[in-house]
């Protein structure tokens, strides 16, 4: 049995449909993020799923059971936010415990489950103290210990890292995925960004304009993406796409050189990743470019080219390269790892 399962869902906002009969089932322990652009509805759906959104049609089933009407209180799960919504007032552990203490829970059993959410997230030291005396990271820590007291079904987290800096986002990104590893739990994660993303999920779910355009593994995504905006999207850079014309025994580029590509004879559009180009002389390989910007990023080096194309081409150069703008090269394309795509953005 799935742990939730959404049924041709939908949310109608007066004619607006901004969800569009969404169907998805979701593991028992299975980790599933939501990616896609801001308007997309990756945080609406998420909502819903928790009850803090009425569903306009279809059906959400959690653990089997209908809670398409059912109040957030009522669905057994646990929701972390992007604000910590932490009480000032209160410590640390009358935070984490409050939930259970609204409920009736008995003391005994909050301090105990208190003290065991706290071990898992290294809170122990840090349950006299009040939000105020705590960073960011440690705020954020606490606010997942509220949800782990109240032993949910699953999980929902809508963008919890957004409010950190660089440093602690990696830290709590480790955490949380250290965090389900010891819970098993379901957790359904709402994300913009592409790390986070790709080191967490087991599957991520690509949302455009509210309905799916995409569901898998990372390296299912990342490698075999079903169409452009998923190949554009899942990504840092994203891949390069530019104009194609087919032959009977291949491809050719702006400018006439090109590879082969049997059975591709629909393709409009080439795509690759910046990875797989590598630098050649120039007027060798598929495309000569000049270099626009040069990004050295320590382990790797981001080198922007202007090929006479609608688009600029990145190219991932390992380690630091000696081309500096102004200068051209040839780029040479792998073969294996050409996606070419149709007149309406699809995968061949």
């Amino acid at each position: 049995m799935s742990a939730i399962t959404l049924s041709a869902v939908e949310k109608w906002y007066g004619d607006v449909v901004v969800i569009k009969g969404i169907d998805l089932e979701i593991e028992p322990g299975e980790f599933v993020v939501f990616v896609g652009p801001s308007g997309c509805g990756k945080s609406t759906l998420l909502r819903m799923i928790g009850g803090l959104e009425e569903t306009s049609r279809g059906q959400i089933l959690i653990d089997g059971r209908d809670v398409t009407d059912q109040p957030p209180s009522g669905r057994g799960l646990s929701m972390v936010f992007q604000s910590y919504a932490l009480y000032p007032h209160m410590s640390v552990a009358e935070n984490m415990g409050f939930a259970l203490k609204t409920a009736g829970a008995p003391k005994a059993e909050i301090e105990q489950k208190v003290a065991a959410a706290a071990d898992v997230l290294k809170l122990d030291a840090l349950l006299d103290r009040r939000p105020k005396d705590l960073s960011g990271g440690q705020r954020q820590r606490v606010a997942i210990g509220r949800s782990i007291v109240r032993d949910p079904t699953a999980f929902l987290f809508d963008e919890p890292l957004s409010n950190l800096d660089a440093a602690l986002r990696v830290e709590m990104r480790y955490e949380i995925a250290k965090l389900h590893q010891r819970l098993g739990k379901a957790m359904i994660y709402v994300t913009h960004d592409q790390v986070e993303a790709m080191t967490l999920a087991d599957r991520i779910v690509v949302l455009e304009g509210g309905h799916i355009a995409q569901v898998g593994r990372p390296r299912d995504l990342y490698e075999n993406p079903a169409n452009l905006f998923v190949a554009q999207f899942i990504g840092s850079p994203k891949m390069n796409v530019m104009p194609v014309t087919m032959s009977a025994t291949g491809y050719s580029l702006p400018g006439g050189r090109g590879g082969a590509a049997a059975g591709k004879g629909a393709a409009t559009r080439l795509g690759i990743r910046p990875e797989h180009i590598t630098l050649c002389a120039p007027g060798e390989g598929q495309l000569d470019g000049t270099v626009d910007v040069a990004e050295y990023l320590g382990a790797d080096t981001f080198l922007v080219l202007d090929c006479g194309l609608e688009e600029k081409v990145t190219v991932r150069v390992i380690g630091d390269s000696a081309l500096r703008p102004g200068a051209t090269t040839g780029l040479a394309f792998d073969p294996a790892r050409l996606i070419f795509f149709d007149a309406n953005g699809q995968a061949l």
